[in-house]
């Protein structure tokens, strides 16, 4: 027994994963010689994708939001902070995941690194799809992976989201062509002269646009503005004020109201 029980250990070890919070490193690598720098150690990490997909409800709707990399942290995390939120009552009303052309893991302009739950090719049908930016979109209106996908969300999906440049990938498309969309402020001059098809309005006065079934937004934290809206027209009014509330967005508006207020 005491045999069985030693084999057993680095099995229970090795499988663990990430799921312990454990690094693997590798063992067999040839010590540097004497005076030589040390070599960087590559590192290993198992992924159980399961954990994640099989909280996935069928019968709820379901918010997909794009990664790519350097694309923009809060554009990314505004509608998943928004979509996630249950009700009052504890009911979950949505299922919200991140998708990516491959699972590895994408980092952001600020270096934090997100994993997808799905690729391009086995994203289930998504009813919201999400469409963030990067500061510089060039190479990712060049990918083709990514504007094919749009497409085919796009004919399925109850509404197409936009923030800031991610217009550029939604112009790319052509799915919201004759549609009116905003882009990230001084934006729009550019977005227009590239995509003409595209009714792109005032950025300097606009926050937030929806026509039909597509929304578009400014981007960084004004996608909490196209989020809520469009949390409030698959939900109700009730339930967008307590997500508001949930997220103490009034202090936004009143962070500075004591500093105001005379003593």
């Amino acid at each position: 027994m005491k045999t069985i029980a030693i084999l057993l250990i680095p099995l229970l070890i090795a499988s663990s994963g990430c799921e312990s919070g454990e690094i693997q490193q590798a063992t067999n690598a040839t010590p540097p010689a004497k005076g030589a720098s040390s070599p960087v150690q590559s590192e290993t990490c198992v992924i159980h994708l399961d954990t994640h997909r099989n909280v996935f409800d069928k019968n709820l709707p379901t918010i997909g939001v794009i990664l790519f990399d350097d694309v923009l942290m809060t554009e990314v995390t505004a509608p998943i902070d928004v979509f996630s939120k249950p009700r009052e009552n504890g009911t979950k009303l949505f299922n919200v995941v991140t998708v990516a052309e491959t699972l590895q893991p994408v980092a952001t302009e600020s270096g934090l690194r997100m994993l997808p739950d799905y690729t391009f090719a086995d994203c289930p049908k998504l009813t919201v799809l999400v469409v963030p930016s990067a500061y510089d979109m060039t190479e990712t209106v060049r990918n083709g992976e990514i504007v094919r996908f749009i497409k085919k969300q796009n004919v399925n999906s109850e509404f197409t989201m936009s923030n800031c440049a991610g217009s550029q990938l939604i112009g790319e498309s052509g799915v919201a062509d004759g549609h009116k969309i905003v882009t990230y402020i001084g934006g729009g001059k550019e977005l227009k002269e590239k995509y003409p098809a595209l009714e792109v309005q005032d950025d300097q006065a606009i926050s937030f646009v929806e026509d039909g079934k597509f929304l578009s937004s400014n981007g960084n934290l004004a996608s909490y503005i196209s989020a809520l809206e469009l949390l409030e027209k698959m939900s109700d009014k009730k339930h967008r004020e307590f997500v508001e509330s949930y997220l103490y967005i009034e202090r936004l508006t009143d962070w500075d109201k004591s500093k105001r207020e005379p003593e």
